[in-house]
């Protein structure tokens, strides 16, 4: 227990808080919700928030903090260790219960595995291995050579996260997520009871399990009372970002409030493809008695004032909404602007130029951002930029877990901690020429049933092409499940297995060589093999190979985005594409109110990414890709319904190309001149 510090070192701990955020610091014990608005502070905020807690003799043991990324809850650790530095004699506290949602789960479900059913071995499940678990039950199924097209494995999955996380019915997530489906009710329910029985037989659980096995266990008095007991305080960042199953979660934690704070801001709600609901921001000061205290921060630290009055204007029509007005003391002449242009290439040109002009200005490349509402929106300027030579880098890209060659390492050290998990051992030993699904299958079911799987594969007869090096593998796999190297160094055996492997199998095996010495590199961080399982599938590293489309040899480069993958992110300048109506919002969400919404909160966050420089991009005519009745073709476009006329003079309306100046001329070669431009109009 650290030793509550006096009122004067607080103070002037909190200095360089502005009252609001002071105001949510000092806060008591009842339920908070903070509203923040984009650049705002929110970290900062929350940061300081823990440390005055801690700083008035709170446990950090006794603290939990839910965020949505490990690096989210890392940064917290770091910042609020700096802030309590200031203060004399206090050591650096560590938050042993800091983490994701999945995480924590995690954690708390090791924990409490046997008395909820489940067995304390169990393995995780990335999406891709679920991916191939709902396949293979697809298949078994006899679902896979129907002669109508049945939705592929990984439509299948989605249907049933969906219905995980947004505690839905199926025949409501068939009818407003995926209507393509409907037909195939009766036999994706049927699917869905096969798959968790898979699970439950193979003693592995996928991402939703997490949520849902927690969410269930707090429906538990005894346990929800004794989980609840051990934290006096449950903060949650981003909380616009969670669905049914985390609200449920953080209410059979606390169900009065006591010690609830929870930040976010619901103008941001932008994933709801993922299941997340913004009724659990909007609804959750009712959800107490007397209602959770709502504080807002106002004050934006990261944009011009004209950026931040357009903004505003955009996220103003929402229907429904926290009332707030962001401001700023960054004064500029300078607003954002409309720019019109002919057509996607029009566009793309445009948008080198002032790039370019940008890096003359002192801007780095890094520094400047292209947004878009769909990855596909982005295939002209990429175009376009290889054609200039300017480097960029495009997210998301291929990820560091997605990668052959590490799922293929992992996989193996998936499967000799659980011999049940059968997806992950269909991908080892199908790593062996000569053994495909037949011949994997009758070895995994024999293994199974082993008490050590190195005896029972040693027994099986290899196929030819595989027996010079089934001798070396059995012996790798007995070791392993011997434990006989510890942890990490079994990694280094697990590699030198591999890398023949990866040699016959990928031109590139030098950069795949490097990223499995990174692998083994951040194994050595973990203290057990479990351990660094359950962290790395729930957060993956980004990737280091080539394969990622990182420009390697350049020091700068562009930074070209989705919307959903800019969230919480900030550039100097920002370009967003396609800013008309079938692009934001697109074409393909505006089948009801709500998610016309979230498109324009969509547009909301884009243009909040910018500094100083914010242009939207107005193309007359756009690409449309793979429509149903037409096919592929040029549509006409109007400036998106998110700016209607009236919210006009927050923006510098201007077009490219600029027209050309004109010389001086008489009345008479003037007229001629306009007539030769109005002659070649009608031809262009």
């Amino acid at each position: 227990m650290i030793p509550a510090a006096g009122p004067a070192a607080l103070d002037a701990l909190f200095a360089t808080l502005n009252p609001q955020q002071r105001a949510a610091v000092e806060h008591g014990d009842g339920p908070l919700l903070v509203i923040a608005g984009a650049g705002s502070g929110k970290t900062a905020t929350l940061a300081h928030r823990v440390a005055r807690l801690v700083a008035d003799g709170t446990d950090p043991g006794r603290l939990l903090l839910l965020t949505f990324s490990r690096r989210a809850a890392a940064e917290m650790g770091r910042r609020v260790e700096r802030i309590l530095a200031r203060l004399p004699g206090r050591h650096r506290p560590s938050l042993p219960w800091s983490g994701t949602f999945h995480g924590i789960g995690a954690r708390l479900l090791r924990e409490q595995a046997e008395r909820i059913g489940l067995a304390p071995g169990f393995t995780i499940l990335d999406r891709e291995d679920a991916a191939d678990l709902m396949g293979l039950v697809r298949h078994e199924l006899g679902l896979s050579g129907r002669d109508s097209r049945f939705p592929l494995k990984a439509t299948c999955l989605a249907v049933y996260s969906r219905a995980v996380n947004a505690e839905a019915a199926l025949e409501q997530v068939l009818d407003q997520a995926f209507p393509w489906c409907r037909t195939w009710e009766a036999e994706l329910r049927a699917l869905f009871g096969a798959y968790v029985e898979a699970k439950q037989r193979q003693q592995v659980l996928d991402y939703d399990d997490l949520l849902l096995y927690w969410a269930q266990m707090m429906l538990e008095p005894e346990i929800a009372e004794e989980i609840g007991r051990r934290f006096d305080h449950v903060l949650v960042d981003e909380y616009q970002d969670t669905n049914r199953l985390q609200a449920a979660i953080l209410a059979g934690l606390k169900p009065d409030g006591r010690g609830v704070t929870v930040v976010g801001d619901d103008a941001q709600a932008i994933y709801s493809f993922r299941a997340a609901t913004n009724r659990n921001i909007l609804d959750f000061p009712g959800l107490y008695r007397p209602p959770a205290r709502v504080l807002t921060l106002e004050r934006n630290y990261r944009s011009t004032g004209p950026i931040l009055a357009a903004s505003n204007a955009v996220i103003g029509l929402a229907a429904e909404r926290y009332a707030k007005e962001l401001w700023s003391d960054r004064a500029s002449a300078e607003r954002p602007q409309l720019v019109t242009v002919r057509d996607d290439a029009d566009q793309a040109r445009s948008i080198v130029e002032r790039i370019l002009a940008h890096r003359e200005a002192g801007v780095p490349l890094k520094e400047q951002a292209v947004l878009f509402r769909t990855a596909h929106h982005s295939g002209m300027l990429e175009v376009e930029l290889v054609r200039r030579n300017i480097p960029f880098v495009k997210f998301g890209g291929l990820k560091f877990l997605d990668s052959r060659h590490v799922k293929d390492l992992l996989a193996l050290l998936r499967w000799i901690e659980n011999p049940r998990d059968r997806v992950a051992g269909f991908r080892v030993l199908q790593i062996l020429p000569g053994i495909g699904p037949g011949i994997a299958g009758r070895m995994l079911d024999r293994v199974a049933e082993a008490f050590d799987p190195a005896m029972a594969l040693a027994a099986a007869a290899p196929p030819p092409r595989t027996a010079g090096l089934w001798a070396p593998f059995v012996e790798m796999v007995g070791r392993l499940h011997r434990r006989a190297a510890g942890w990490p160094a079994e990694m280094a055996d697990i590699r030198a297995w591999y890398e023949p492997h990866l040699a016959e199998q990928h031109e590139d095996a030098a950069a795949r060589a490097a990223d499995l010495v990174q692998l083994e590199q951040i194994a050595a961080a973990y203290p057990s093999r479990e351990r660094f399982l359950t962290e790395l599938t729930l957060d993956p590293p980004g990737a280091t190979s080539d394969e990622a489309g990182v420009p390697l040899l350049d020091e700068d480069y562009l930074i070209l985005s989705t919307i959903h993958s800019a969230k919480g992110q900030e550039w100097t300048a920002v370009f967003v594409l396609n800013v008309v109506d079938g692009c934001i919002p697109s074409d393909m969400a505006t089948g009801s109110a709500a998610e016309i919404e979230e498109e324009r909160r969509l547009l909301y966050v884009a243009m909040t990414r910018a500094r100083d420089h914010l242009a939207l991009m107005l193309p007359h005519r756009f690409y449309t890709h793979q429509q149903a009745a037409a096919g592929d073709r040029y549509v006409h476009a109007a400036r998106t319904r998110f700016i209607p006329p009236g919210l006009l003079p927050l923006f510098e309306e201007t077009a490219w190309p600029p027209p050309p100046a004109r010389p001086a001329l008489g009345a008479s070669n003037q007229r001629a001149v306009d007539i030769a431009a109005r002659l070649r109009a009608i031809w262009r």
